[in-house]
């Protein structure tokens, strides 16, 4: 079942690629006592998650901070290295948090999921944003399918 309103976060561990290497990062600690807008993509390096989907909440990092977000983090079932070379060339620096579920494990936990085998991409994320204030979600929107609209940087500015 898809993440809901009133939802805890569910507790996993997620991976972000560092200079010293790949580290775990808790669920909970990522939430625990923080406004965070979780936005997550079908993966890395593709079109409307590098042209539009991505760049979005860097270029709406500021306004996102100024109306309470503590911490702004892109998911993809992808490998941290993937997440931190995707981030190195989307020129992010501290504006948004690059996480990697690269076993799909907090993607299923959250309902999210998306079977894109027959495209040869395997499982994958949804495209979709949530925003969750100590670790419990206040707002989550789902894409349809090849749309871009619910889970955009200005989409989520709105219900702030």
């Amino acid at each position: 079942m898809t993440i809901q309103v009133g939802d805890s976060i569910p507790a996993t561990k997620l991976m972000q690629a560092t200079a010293e290497g790949p580290k775990e990062v808790s669920t909970e600690e990522l939430f625990a006592g923080k406004t965070v807008v979780l936005f997550g993509v079908p993966g890395a390096f593709t079109p409307t998650c590098s042209a539009k989907h991505l760049p979005g909440f860097v270029t709406q990092a500021e306004a996102l901070k100024a109306k309470g977000v503590d911490t702004i983090a892109c998911m993809s079932v992808n490998d941290a290295f993937v997440m931190g070379a995707w981030g190195r060339d989307q020129g992010i620096t501290d504006q948004v948090v690059m996480l990697a579920d690269g076993s799909a494990v907090f993607t299923k936990a959250l309902g999210l999921e998306l079977d894109l085998t027959a495209r040869g991409l395997g499982l994958r994320c949804q495209r979709f944003a949530l925003v969750a204030k100590d670790g419990k979600v206040t707002h989550v929107a789902v894409e349809a399918a090849g749309a871009f609209e619910v889970s955009k940087a200005e989409a989520i500015l709105a219900v702030l």
